[in-house]
């Protein structure tokens, strides 16, 4: 380094800046070596490095020369520019979002004017229109809402709030009059005197009820709204599907553009595998559709219409069952997402909640099934509506019998405050949250595919093994029936699946599948179900002659066997219902390690009640399909 005597007027310069704070003695670490320093007037950078000696500076190279008149003058008119628009936005936010909002909003009507007058009538025209009609609705309540506390109650309205309030316990004796006296009219006039028969399914709803009560932990603390909302609920919404037209008409629909939407796997799925690709319909076909429905939910998730959904749902629980917050959002949320996931939309609450709440929580688990496998049920052929239908309905109930079997003797720590806003999705964009939703499915797709591979095999070295050692008394086919985990439990289980309401000619085989399903799991019973459903469609379109080989059904003239045998309508629906949970003995450890992890300090109380929770998770759909029976006008 070369040091250079400058003339003292030289630092004089009102552009050149003096480090007079700069100690040469102090190490390099606690000042910069070297600081960089622009003058004005000569347009050079000037480097002034510590030294020993006083008013000792280097000189580093002159840069190149900016044009004063060119290239400056251009930046900072840029500059001034975008400084401009800028405050300009930030003083005119909300009239430049409102006049986005009105160009959109008039550019849709014009489409939409253009689309009714071009055609209507057809299907799309009138899935467009509710559509319409449904987000003004939408709009036209956020913004009432934003615009509510600057309203003035009308004063009769007031009045009538305070009558109400006043003579609350009459109004509600009375409407429970009129609610249970329209129910037996309707259960003598419209069950009992034209399908005598659905009546053994209320009886099954009647036992049901009974075994909870006696087997509840404390059956005197019950609180009895909450159990009867709970069922209210339920019956409601199997009513609107399975007795009104255009409630059956409305799932059926949603159903078959459920179904219409999940065909978009195949692309996909042709893509990566092939054109053969449905050579191998379950790998190839059926788990690609849980990578696309989970991309899809992480999606709503991340645009905040799951929230939005689950807050509504749980809130009209809430206020008509009396259920704590935190219940009544795991029970909701279990309708869309699966029973490792629900729990996280409360995760900070576990650790405090009682074990009446942590009961509640698990048995909303067991009785529903994750959106993205009820995808994959659709597929195996189960009807799409009565599944959507189930995994509504489970969600009333599965309080309703919690709290029956296990009901609240502490106050509860958690309140609606604390549920007002669901955990937010942790994705910057629509595209990470996608590309999340497929990589977390694969997880989910593998689980399957293993247990599957694991259990079938297990069933299938079970009943090896029973067959031998029924051969060895005589239980030989074709003469009679072998003897495996199915006839057993055929057998063991047919009471259940006679309350439910089932012909007693398909009992055996209605027990046979609510056995796999509890002893190994759902998607292994679904799978068996679509077998029979398939028969049932072959036996229904042949018109030949036949014979009952034991459980099988030979089809003479087109030499086909129907492996299984084949099932009415009626026990198709009962046995979809039946079947909608996860509340089998695997989930148990499932549930232990996920809830485990989520609240250490409450692991005993979860593995006190975890197995009296999957038991009330199949009372639950046992009482969905007694339900479906009670209701259902089909053969």
């Amino acid at each position: 380094m070369v040091s250079l005597e400058r003339d003292p007027s030289y630092y004089n310069n009102e552009a050149f800046t003096v480090y007079e704070d700069i100690d040469p003695t102090k190490s390099a670490t606690s000042k910069p070596s070297w600081i960089l320093q622009r003058t004005l007037s000569e347009n050079t950078y000037e480097t002034v490095a510590p030294s020993v000696e006083v008013g000792v500076t280097t000189s580093s190279p002159k840069l190149p020369e900016v044009d004063k008149k060119g290239g400056r003058s251009c930046l900072s008119s840029a500059g001034r520019l975008r400084q401009k628009i800028g405050n300009f936005g930030s003083k005119h936010q909300a009239k430049i979002r409102y006049a986005i909002y009105a160009v959109l909003i008039v550019a849709y009507c014009v489409y939409f004017t253009f689309a009714m007058l071009y055609e209507f009538g057809s299907e799309a025209s009138v899935r467009l229109l509710c559509m319409t009609l449904l987000a003004a609705f939408l709009c036209l309540v956020s913004l009432l809402r934003s615009c509510a506390p600057g309203i003035r109650t009308p004063q009769p309205i007031i009045k009538i709030g305070h009558f109400l309030q006043r003579h609350q316990r009459i109004l509600t004796i009375c409407c429970c009059v009129l609610i249970a006296a329209g129910l037996v009219t309707f259960l003598v006039v419209d069950v009992a005197l034209k399908r005598p028969s659905n009546l053994m399914s209320l009886l099954g709803i009647f036992v049901f009820i009974f075994l909870t009560f006696i087997f509840s932990a404390n059956p005197e603390r019950v609180r009895w709204r909450t159990v009867l909302w709970g069922l209210g609920l339920q019956f409601l919404f199997g009513l609107v599907v399975l007795r009104t037209p255009w409630g059956y008409a409305a799932f059926r629909w949603l159903g078959d553009r459920v179904q219409e939407f999940l065909a978009h796997t195949d692309a996909g799925a042709k893509f990566v595998f092939g054109e053969k690709f449905v050579d191998h319909p379950f790998a190839m076909k059926v788990l690609p559709v849980i990578i696309f429905f989970s991309c899809t939910i992480s999606v709503l998730y991340h645009l905040g219409v799951m929230q939005a959904i689950i807050t509504k749902l749980a809130w009209l629980m809430q206020r008509t069952m009396g259920t704590t917050a935190a219940e009544s959002t795991t029970a909701a949320g279990n309708i869309f997402i699966g029973q490792t996931e629900a729990p996280l939309l409360i995760r900070p609450l576990l650790p405090g909640m009682s074990r009446s709440e942590l009961h509640a929580v698990m048995v909303a688990g067991f009785a529903s099934v994750a959106g993205s496998v009820l995808a994959t049920y659709i597929l195996l052929g189960v009807p799409a509506n009565h599944l959507i239908t189930a995994s509504v309905m489970a969600a009333p109930c599965a309080l309703a019998l919690s709290k029956l079997s296990y009901p609240e003797t502490a106050e509860s720590k958690t309140s609606a405050q604390d549920m007002t806003r669901l955990e937010e999705s942790p994705h910057k964009s629509v595209i990470e949250a996608a590309s999340a939703g497929a990589s977390g499915s694969v997880k989910i797709v593998a689980n399957i595919a293993f247990n599957l591979i694991a259990f079938i095999a297990m069933l299938q070295f079970v009943n090896a093994t029973l067959t031998w050692f029924g051969h060895r008394v005589g239980l030989v086919a074709p003469h009679r029936p072998e003897l495996t985990f199915q006839m057993i439990c055929s057998y063991v289980l047919w009471p259940f699946a006679f309350i439910m309401g089932v012909s007693s000619d398909d009992c055996r085989q209605m027990a046979e599948l609510v056995g796999v399903k509890i002893f190994i799991n759902e998607f292994v019973a679904y799978n068996e179900l679509s077998v029979l459903i398939a028969n049932s469609h072959t036996f229904r379109d042949y018109n030949g002659t036949w014979t009952r080989l034991n459980d099988d059904i030979l089809l003479h003239d087109s030499n086909i066997t129907l492996v299984g045998g084949v099932l009415r309508e009626r026990t198709v629906v009962i046995a979809t219902y039946a079947l909608c949970g996860f509340a089998n003995i695997s989930s148990v450890g499932l549930v232990l390690g996920v809830l485990g992890s989520m609240a250490p300090d409450r692991k005993s109380d979860i593995a006190d009640l975890v197995v009296r929770a999957m038991l009330i998770g199949n009372v639950v759909c046992f009482m969905n399909a007694c339900t479906a029976g009670l209701l259902h006008e089909g053969t």
